[in-house]
C-alpha cells in the first residue's frame, strides 16, 4: 500500500506530466473578492472556492489520513449518502484524520473531515453512517454560510473577518477561534440557540438521508445516546459534543423522528469492519502490544462468522512491525477466501514487495482490475509495484490518466514524482514537487519548483509552454491568497 505520508524512506518528487497539466489547470481556485465592500450573502460558488482554500490549508496543518483503502471507503460510504440527499447543490468531499477524539465537521464546499477515533465508538456502519448524513445536512442546508450571513447583516463588514478567522481555524485553531470570539457580533445565547436549531434540522434530514440510503435509521439516536449517557457525568467532553450538543430534547426528537420509518436489520458490513480494525492497527497511535491486546480482547467476544476482521487487523499490525512472515499467516487465507477483496489485496501487496515477488503482485493487481477497474486502492497499488519493479514506462502510463483523474490526490502525484525522479527527469521532478506544494497552499515553494522546471525544460518544447502557463495561474493563485489573508 503506497501512503504519502508513511512513505518508508524519502521521497524523491518528480515530474507533472504534459497530459495531466489540464486536470491540474481545471482546478484552480479563484476566490471572491471579500474586501470593504464585501456582501452579507456567500454563494453557492464562493462557498466551494472558499472550501477549496480551507482543505488545501487542512493538507499542510491537520494529519489527514492518506490511505488509499481507508479513502476509498470512506468516500464509497459518503457518496452513497449523498446520492439519496436532497437539495444537493456543491461536489461532496470526505477525508479522515488521524486523531483520537470522537468528531466529524463539515466546511465549505461540501468537504467533511471524519476522526479515526470516530471508528472506535460507532459499532455499526449504519451509526458511522449517521454521522455523514448529519454532516451532509449541514452542507445541503448551508448552516456554516446562513450562520455567517445572519452576523453579517447586524455587521456587514464582519463577513471578511469571520471567513477570515474560519481559514485561521483551519491553519491554527487556537488563533482561529480566538479570532471568531473578537469579530462575532452577536451574543453566545443567539449563537446557542442559531446552533440548536440547526442541529435539530440536521438530524431530521440526517435521519431521512439515512432511511432512503438503505441503513438504519434508529441508527442516529442510538449513537448520539450512546455518547451522552457515556460522557454525561464528565467535565472533559469529545469535540464533537463541544460542537454538537447533545440535550435530551434533542435525542428524544430524533428518535421520534426514527421511528417514522421502518426499523432495518441489516448484517455487519464487512467493509466498514475492515475499515475499523485498520483503523486501529494505524491510525489511532496505538503501539504495537495495545493493538493487539485491543484485537486479542474483541475476538474472545466476537462471533466465529465476525473474526476474520479482526484477524486482519492483527496482520496488519505484525506486518506494520515487520513480521512478514506472522503476518502471512493472518493475511493469505482471508486473501485465498476473497481475492477480490480490496483490504486483503492492500495488505499482501505490501508483503509481496518486501518478498520481491513483483510478477506476483501485479498479476493479482491486474486480474483485479478487470473487475473494479475504477478503483484507486488498485489504481496506485499496481503503479508502485511497478515502479519497484523498475517497469517505469508501464507505471507511468498508469500514473498519467490517473493524476488528471484525481489531481486532489497527493498520493499520485508523490508516486508519480518517484516514477520520473528515478528516471532522472529533473524537470519533471521539480513541477510535481509545485503541484504538491500548491495543494498545500505552498505557494511560493510551487512557483520557485515551477520556475526551475521551466528553465531545466528544453528551450522552445511543449513541455517549457506548459510549465510557463501553469506559473502563471499559480501566480494569480497566490495573490488571491495574500488577499484572503490580508482581509481580516
Amino acid at each position: 500500500m503506497f501512503q504519502l505520508a508513511k512513505a518508508p524512506r524519502s521521497i524523491l518528487l518528480a515530474a507533472l506530466l504534459t497530459t495531466s497539466l489540464s486536470a491540474v489547470a481545471s482546478n484552480a481556485i479563484l476566490l471572491p473578492d471579500i474586501g470593504t465592500t464585501a456582501a452579507s450573502t456567500l454563494t453557492i460558488d464562493k462557498e466551494i472556492q472558499y472550501g477549496d482554500m480551507y482543505m488545501r490549508m487542512m493538507r499542510a496543518s491537520r494529519p489527514i489520513i492518506n490511505d488509499p483503502v481507508l479513502s476509498e471507503y470512506i468516500q464509497d460510504l459518503g457518496h452513497k449518502l449523498v446520492a439519496n440527499a436532497d437539495g444537493v447543490k456543491t461536489p461532496f468531499n470526505f477525508f479522515l484524520i488521524q486523531n483520537y477524539d470522537i468528531n466529524a465537521f463539515a466546511l465549505f464546499g461540501g468537504n467533511i473531515g471524519v476522526h479515526s477515533g470516530l471508528f472506535l465508538h460507532a459499532k455499526t456502519e449504519s451509526e458511522l453512517a449517521s454521522v455523514l448524513a448529519h454532516e451532509i445536512a449541514h452542507v445541503t442546508q448551508r448552516h456554516l454560510a446562513r450562520t455567517l450571513e445572519d452576523q453579517a447583516k447586524k455587521n456587514p463588514a464582519t463577513m471578511a473577518a469571520l471567513i477570515g478567522s474560519l481559514l485561521l481555524v483551519v491553519a491554527a485553531p487556537e488563533a482561529g477561534m480566538a479570532a471568531l470570539h473578537t469579530t462575532t457580533a452577536v451574543s453566545m445565547q443567539g449563537m446557542l440557540n442559531h446552533t440548536r436549531s440547526n442541529e435539530k434540522e440536521a438530524d431530521r434530514i440526517g435521519i431521512a438521508t439515512l432511511a432512503k440510503a438503505g441503513f438504519n435509521p434508529q441508527a442516529m439516536p442510538h449513537f448520539f445516546g450512546r455518547l451522552a449517557d457515556k460522557y454525561r457525568y464528565t467535565t472533559t467532553l469529545p469535540p464533537m459534543l463541544l460542537s454538537h450538543p447533545l440535550p435530551e430534547s434533542r435525542i428524544t426528537d430524533s428518535r421520534m423522528r426514527a421511528n417514522n420509518y421502518s426499523t432495518v436489520r441489516l448484517p455487519p458490513s464487512e467493509r466498514y469492519l475492515l475499515a475499523k480494525s485498520r483503523i486501529v492497527a494505524r491510525n489511532l497511535g496505538f503501539s504495537q502490544t495495545s493493538a493487539l491486546n485491543w484485537f486479542n480482547t474483541e475476538l474472545k467476544k466476537a462471533p466465529v462468522n465476525r473474526r476474520k476482521e479482526l484477524n486482519y487487523g492483527k496482520g496488519l499490525v505484525y506486518l506494520d512491525n515487520g513480521q512478514y512472515a506472522k503476518a502471512q499467516q493472518f493475511l493469505m487465507p482471508l486473501l485465498t477466501a476473497e481475492p477480490n477483496n480490496l483490504f486483503y489485496i492492500d495488505a499482501m501487496t505490501d508483503i509481496d514487495l518486501y518478498q520481491k515477488h513483483y510478477d506476483k503482485a501485479i498479476t493479482r493487481l491486474e486480474k483485479a482490475l478487470q473487475y473494479q477497474p475504477e478503483s484507486t486502492v488498485l489504481q496506485l497499488n499496481l503503479a508502485n509495484v511497478l515502479l519497484e519493479a523498475k517497469r517505469y514506462k508501464h507505471s507511468l502510463n498508469i500514473l498519467t490518466r490517473y493524476t488528471y483523474q484525481h489531481a486532489n490526490d497527493t498520493n499520485g502525484w508523490a508516486l508519480l514524482a518517484q516514477n520520473y525522479a528515478k528516471q532522472n527527469q529533473r524537470a519533471g521532478e521539480l513541477a510535481a514537487m509545485g503541484e504538491l506544494a500548491a495543494l498545500r497552499a505552498q505557494w511560493k515553494l510551487a512557483i520557485s519548483n515551477y520556475t526551475q522546471a521551466a528553465q531545466q525544460a528544453p528551450l522552445g518544447s511543449l513541455d517549457q509552454a506548459r510549465y510557463d502557463a501553469r506559473l502563471d495561474q499559480l501566480r494569480i493563485q497566490q495573490m488571491q491568497f495574500e488577499a484572503l489573508r490580508s482581509s481580516f
